[in-house]
């Protein structure tokens, strides 16, 4: 029981500590919060996403009547046809149509190929720094996409189903998530040194820590000179 009182002391005791450094805890929070949207705002270049939309197929016309079995295959398909608007037949086209100052992988790099809500429409998304351009990318892709994933596969097709959408707001940096997060990183390193500097302090300053470590009572106190 006393060993379970002392640690509930010993909590208390932290907690006051902290609380008295309350103002110190936000105001480095505040800070590391400020120097975070700053960096975001003026060192980090903002990038932008467009996306566009194409239904995935297991044949190449309409003639035929869609089942169950066709949606399926279409779907499991999808990671087939990323790797080929991935490909360097494909993305070397597109750099060259739109005459880009990218490399096959820096292209590459940026963008993103994935099925929307397990269905058999592929999205393709591009991000760039310029939120024009990553349009005409995405634009130049569904139009280069589907002839070579006809002659590729051989028994399959896509087409574009929607207008290339493009998002103005920018995906990166995320300013408020960084900020938020600056500012809780900041307060919590505050806490850990104040909580650090408790722990180590074995040292004997006054008249409590006399009566806390030594366990023994204090019978009159020297005045300084």
């Amino acid at each position: 029981m006393e060993t379970e009182r002392e640690e509930v002391i010993d909590l208390l005791e932290v907690l006051r500590l902290l609380w008295s450094r309350a103002l110190q805890i936000v105001a480095v929070g505040l800070a590391a919060a400020v120097i975070g949207f700053l960096v975001c705002t003026f060192a980090l270049t903002p990038r932008y996403q467009a996306s566009v939309n194409m239904i995935v197929n297991t044949r190449k016309d309409n003639t035929t009547t869609v089942s169950n079995d066709n949606i399926t295959s279409a779907r499991n398909m999808i990671d087939t046809y990323a790797v080929i608007i991935k490909s360097n037949i494909v993305l070397n086209d597109v750099i060259q149509r739109l005459g880009l100052n990218m490399t096959y992988s820096e292209l590459k790099d940026s963008i993103t190929v994935g099925s929307v809500n397990s269905t058999q429409i592929m999205e393709i998304t591009v991000t760039n720094e310029d939120y024009d351009l990553a349009g005409k990318i995405a634009q130049t892709i569904a139009e280069v996409a589907p002839d070579v994933i006809v002659e590729k596969v051989e028994a399959g097709s896509c087409k574009a189903v929607s207008d290339v959408e493009i998002n103005m707001t920018p995906v990166y940096p995320q300013t408020k998530k960084v900020t938020l997060l600056c500012a809780l990183l900041g307060m919590m390193a505050v806490c850990g040194v104040v909580v650090l500097d408790y722990l180590l302090h074995n040292y004997i300053v006054g008249d409590e820590d006399v009566q806390k470590k030594l366990d023994l009572p204090v019978l009159g106190l020297i005045p300084e000179v």
